[in-house]
């Protein structure tokens, strides 16, 4: 028979989800009686269905998230200033494809990180690239680059990046370079790409924060620019009791 060979060359072809289609449909001689033109649609189908899966799984292997977020599991009813309208704006990647950005504040544990990597899990959904770094390591990763000479290999690739997640903005004082590098960084993004930054300071903090006027003026004026703010407020959530399994039971079922 010649289907082994046809399902080879298949994949020979890089074309595997309709290998496995295909190997699914002799499995399943109720489909013998669909046409050909039906049969065909079907693997063409697999084969699309199978590339998004990948490309998804690419995306999420190269943004490097520390957690497992998704905007289907963020709780807007809890009381941290979240706007339920602004959420599902976003949410729609639109604010990606008119390359704005945004800023996610709030104190230590009102979950800013966790809302930026859903809003990252969600960009990748979407198609586009995303990554993740912790500010200050990422600058120091810079620092470190100008030593072996990959300085500017680095800068290009974030630069290509369609969303920038830089998280914990604010925790360290910065070094001038730093500051150089922060703006070289947001400079070549600026009206190209989007970028989410999240801090434990109000974003009225940011300019004293930078500690060089000029260079302030520059970082914020490409940051701020057409940019979406979320402030949360409350208590820390990592200080939240565990629910209780009388209360996991109401949830489950919806109350």
């Amino acid at each position: 028979m010649l289907n082994q060979p046809t399902i080879d060359r298949l994949r020979e072809l890089k074309l595997p989800g309709m290998a496995i289609a295909l190997q699914r449909q002799l499995d399943q001689p109720d489909l013998h009686r669909l046409a050909f033109e039906e049969r065909l649609a079907l693997l063409i189908d697999a084969e699309s269905v199978h590339r998004d899966a990948e490309r998804l799984k690419r995306l999420l292997r190269q943004a490097q998230f520390r957690q497992h977020a998704a905007l289907e599991d963020l709780d807007t009813r809890a009381a941290r200033g979240l706007d339920r309208s602004l959420i599902a704006s976003l949410a729609s990647g639109d604010w990606i494809l008119n390359t704005q950005n945004l800023v996610i504040t709030g104190p230590t544990g009102t979950g800013k990180s966790w809302i930026a990597q859903a809003f990252g899990n969600a960009a990748c959904r979407l198609g586009f690239s995303v990554r993740y770094e912790r500010t200050g390591r990422l600058l120091e990763i810079l620092r470190t680059a100008r030593a072996d000479a990959s300085y500017h290999k680095r800068l290009t690739a974030l630069a290509k990046v369609e969303l920038l997640i830089l998280d914990d903005f604010g925790l360290n004082p910065l070094q001038t370079q730093e500051r150089l590098d922060l703006l070289e960084i947001l400079e070549d993004r600026h009206q190209i790409h989007s970028t989410i930054i999240t801090s434990q300071l109000p974003i009225t903090a940011f300019h004293q924060y930078l500690n060089e006027p000029t260079v302030a003026d520059a970082i914020l004026d490409r940051l701020l620019h057409r940019c979406h703010r979320i402030d949360l407020t409350g208590d820390s959530l990592r200080k939240r009791k565990p629910p209780t399994a009388s209360e996991r039971g109401r949830a489950k079922a919806g109350e």
